[in-house]
């Protein structure tokens, strides 16, 4: 009987143990794999939600987490090439998934200059050979802003989650087709708020947002700071006090991981309101619900100020 016990209490545990650790980089991805994951497994995050991504170093117990990892879901190296030094050079078992490089993605080039032409969005959605390499700088990297992209990357965990966990794809698969659903009522939602502004006429903190802007229609003038939150210069600080002069700009959006002094100095002496926008759900507690919550958050934000 006592063999029979621990006989027992070994295949317990052995089932238990058999779910794949799974990795994810930033909030709104973990949130993402966490719905598909719902009822089966947790995903850990490297990232909290208030350390900006564009620069970072990893701690010993995260490159351990790494090595032992079943499964790493991220955006991509145009997004953390910290991460994609840290991947390589972990050549353990696990398979890394960088989302923004599935053919299915919706990628946009990064905008240049500190000024935007509205709607001209250069998509690169199959274009990916000539980006490979030497070409990630050129590809926007914020595009979970796109909820079409988020019902992309659901299906493509659920499919490697199952891979990876076969006695559980069922779970998996009704997991992300119950997220699609919730994704496209979120877009639906934000579409209609966001008709409510006639004549957007905003500056953000760095130029972040393409991809919402993109699909909701509704565009920045420019941004401040470059797309990887690189400190801008004086010419382009100039510029941008040139557009908050000149172009009637009504809100500039700032974020939580960047210190507000800068947008202060620049709007000084103007009737220009200042709102934060957080990409990366800084305020949210992390877990499925976050994704959407950055989301409605961002259109929220938009219309409160805009409106």
């Amino acid at each position: 009987m006592k063999y029979l016990i621990t006989l027992a209490a070994v295949l317990f545990c052995t089932s238990a143990s058999a779910n794949p650790r799974v990795i994810t980089d930033i909030a709104p991805i973990h949130s993402l794999v966490s719905q598909v994951m719902d009822g089966v497994g947790i995903p850990e995050n490297l990232l909290d939600a208030k350390t900006s991504p564009h620069g970072f170093s990893l701690r010993p117990s995260q490159a351990e987490a790494l090595a032992d990892a079943d499964l790493v879901f991220w955006v991509g190296p145009e997004l953390t090439p910290w991460l994609d030094r840290a991947l390589e050079g972990l050549a353990g078992k696990a398979r890394t998934l960088a989302l923004i490089d599935a053919p299915q993605s919706y990628r946009l080039e990064i905008r240049e200059g500190t000024t935007f032409d509205a709607h001209e969005h250069h998509d690169e959605h199959s274009d990916h050979d000539e980006h490979s390499e030497h070409g990630h700088e050129a590809i926007d990297p914020h595009a979970w802003l796109d909820p079409e992209n988020a019902k992309v990357w659901l299906a493509l965990i659920a499919g490697a989650l199952s891979d990876a966990d076969p006695e559980n794809a069922e779970i998996y698969k009704k997991n992300a087709k119950r997220a699609v659903a919730d994704v496209d009522r979120m877009t639906r939602d934000i579409s209609s708020r966001l008709s409510d502004i006639n004549v957007p006429r905003f500056v953000v903190f760095h130029d972040a947002y393409h991809y919402f802007e993109a699909r909701f229609e509704i565009e920045a003038m420019g941004a401040i700071a470059l797309n990887d939150a690189t400190k801008p210069g004086p010419k382009r600080l100039r510029e941008i006090q040139n557009i908050l002069k000149e172009q009637d700009i009504r809100c500039v959006f700032s974020e939580p991981q960047f210190n507000p002094r800068l947008i202060k100095a620049i709007s000084s002496g103007l009737d220009i309101r200042i709102v934060t926008l957080d990409p990366m759900g800084t305020t949210l507690a992390t877990g499925p619900a976050l994704y959407g919550g950055v989301m409605r958050g961002i259109a929220e934000a938009m219309v409160a100020c805009l409106e």
